[in-house]
């Protein structure tokens, strides 16, 4: 039986990174204000758990992206597929990921991307050429690597 999962990410500011990620990949920024209320309304939590985004209630500590086609589970906001949850963490990134994405753009738009995610706050760290193959190896806003193939 296959199994459902999501990418969680550790981060030190989920909703920026919400944005940059939702911005880099064309997904969805989850909408989870319809849980918050109901949770506030049962006494679950209070103002210091969440935000107001965009005229939204948005967690403080978790924030996540969805593939806009997937489905969503409306009592909740939460994405039934393609996902990426960031959740706030003490700690600051240490070393090099053990695991990042890909971003399969394509030879011929990849320097275009490479400068559109520039804009949007990420950063070049190196070029590669190797066993045949090129891409270049970026960082989000907080540093965490990624590849544009």
């Amino acid at each position: 039986m296959a199994v459902d999962w999501k990418l969680v990410v550790d981060c030190a500011d989920p909703l920026q990174l919400a944005r940059f990620w939702a911005r880099a990949l064309g997904y969805e920024v989850e909408d989870n204000s319809v849980l918050i209320e109901n949770l506030v309304g049962l006494g679950a939590v209070d103002v210091d758990d969440y935000t107001v985004v965009d005229g939204r209630k948005a967690w403080r500590l978790l924030a996540a992206v969805r593939h806009p086609d997937d489905p969503v589970e409306e009592s909740s906001g939460t994405g039934l597929g393609r996902r990426i949850l960031f959740q706030a963490v003490p700690e600051s990134k240490q070393v090099k990921n053990r695991l990042h994405i890909d971003l399969h753009i394509g030879e011929e738009q990849r320097e275009a991307e490479v400068r559109r995610l520039t804009e949007l706050g990420a950063r070049v760290r190196v070029r590669v050429e190797a066993h045949g193959s090129t891409h270049v190896t970026m960082a989000d806003p907080e540093g965490n690597e990624f590849d544009v193939q």
